[in-house]
């Protein structure tokens, strides 16, 4: 099962691959011995389960397995330096989350500029976008990997060249980026997905050019006083899928879709996101235009969205070395009922307590509210350190109450989990 699942994901991966032996190959043929050199990286135990009785057909209450996590790290001092970052998981109960991925193969150059500074990244990278708590719509050059978590937090590497132009100004960044990621998704044994299985052999993209369309994003961000303010620009294949009905059997005579298929379409997307410090506070919002995507019922429909909100921290509390943090952010997608996505109109609420001790300890505890529907989930995070090189981490999502109009989130109103993960760092 693992050779086949990393024989598939080599296929899909070979772009990814010629990048990496790109920047080797710009390494070697230097001619330099390398000045310094870092191996590290982390290795872990993970496990999630699940305490109710599954919808469907195959899915099992359980996920157990590891994860490999090396990085190795080479450097020229003033010259160059390459990063390869590889990811792999293998799971036991579905076959579907055992998958590898690069997820940074680079080559880093820099240097001066009369009084700028300039930077280029050629290779497989991740870039994260973003400073709200929930979901970090600006965050657009990466595919996410639902597989790993549904957070949406979690990025697939992506074949890119980066240029980026720092001074008193602020920084400047221009991304060229082709060979579209496919985004992951539970297989037939996973939980936390929809009644038909979401196959990614039957995906189809709006570019004539298909996964090879030449996207390109820019971003200027700076700092004014207290104001961290970011505008960024993304036209190319969107990373979020339209979901078509597709691979049709026949059930008493009648066609039925047995499958999804995964449509990819053009779009253009303006972001902005800002942070704004007023002492304790920290005032938070991430907003975005996008046209030529569609709605769920397959109809093109610019929209708007935002996220707006902050936290405030209590520092010092019980005069102890601890933090608490009380966080509320709101949620709105201007398409509403029409949405592709979960996010329509929700409020949050949330608490995090940071310890601030030698282990790291920190518990994060929080709620989602939408507005439209009434569905409630509830999320607890706790992070700690063990040794030095040990580390622990517990979540958990208890779905509270989910309505049966929401179709969205309804098919997994019984996939309630329980993870932890115990990781080794070297």
């Amino acid at each position: 099962m693992i050779h086949l699942a990393c024989r598939c994901a080599t296929r899909r991966l070979h772009a990814t691959c010629l990048a990496l032996l790109a920047c080797l190959c710009l390494v070697a043929g230097t001619g330099a011995a390398l000045a310094e050199h870092e191996f590290s990286g982390k290795l872990s135990l993970v496990t999630r389960w699940f305490p109710r009785t599954a919808d469907f057909d195959g899915q099992r209450n359980y996920n157990a397995g590891f994860v490999a996590e090396p990085q190795l790290y080479l450097e020229e001092p003033d010259k160059f330096s390459v990063t390869i970052a590889p990811f792999f998981r293998y799971d036991a109960a579905d076959r579907t989350q055992t998958h590898f991925d690069l997820r940074e193969a680079y080559l880093l150059l820099n240097g001066p500029l009369g009084e700028n500074e300039w930077e280029l990244r050629l290779g497989i990278d991740r870039v994260f976008w973003g400073v709200v708590e929930t979901r970090n719509l600006v965050d657009i050059v990466n595919q996410t990997d639902l597989v790993e978590n549904p957070n949406e937090k979690i990025k697939l590497g992506q074949p890119m060249a980066h240029l980026t132009l720092s001074g008193g100004w602020g920084v400047g960044e221009v991304f060229l980026i082709s060979y579209h990621r496919l985004r992951t998704f539970p297989g037939r044994g996973g939980r936390l997905r929809p009644a038909l299985k979401i196959d990614n052999s039957l995906a189809t993209y709006e570019s004539g050019a298909k996964e090879w369309h030449l996207d390109f994003a820019a971003r200027y961000s700076h700092t004014f006083g207290p104001l961290d303010l970011g505008l960024s620009f993304f036209d190319g294949t969107g990373r979020e899928p339209v979901m078509r009905p597709a691979a049709f059997q026949l059930v008493q005579g009648q066609p039925i879709p047995g499958a999804l298929a995964p449509h990819y379409e053009q779009v253009r997307q303006f972001g902005l996101d800002a942070q704004l410090t007023i002492e304790a506070w920290l005032l938070k919002l991430e907003a975005i235009h996008r046209s030529g995507a569609s709605n769920i019922v397959g109809k093109k429909e610019g929209f708007a969205a935002f996220v707006v909100g902050g936290e405030y921290t209590f520092s010092g509390i019980f005069e102890s070395d601890a933090d608490l943090s009380l966080l509320a952010e709101w949620l709105i997608d201007s398409r509403r009922h029409r949405s592709t996505n979960q996010y329509q109109n929700d409020l949050f609420f949330g608490v995090r307590l940071s310890l601030n001790d030698v282990q790291g300890a920190a518990f994060t505890l929080g709620t989602l509210i939408d507005l439209d529907y009434g569905t409630r989930t509830l999320s607890l995070e706790f992070d700690r350190r063990l040794t030095d090189s040990v580390s622990v981490k517990a979540e958990a999502i208890l779905m509270l109450h989910v309505d049966e109009a929401d179709a969205i989130v309804y098919p997994t109103r019984h996939d309630s989990f329980v993870g932890m993960k115990l990781a080794y760092s070297f």
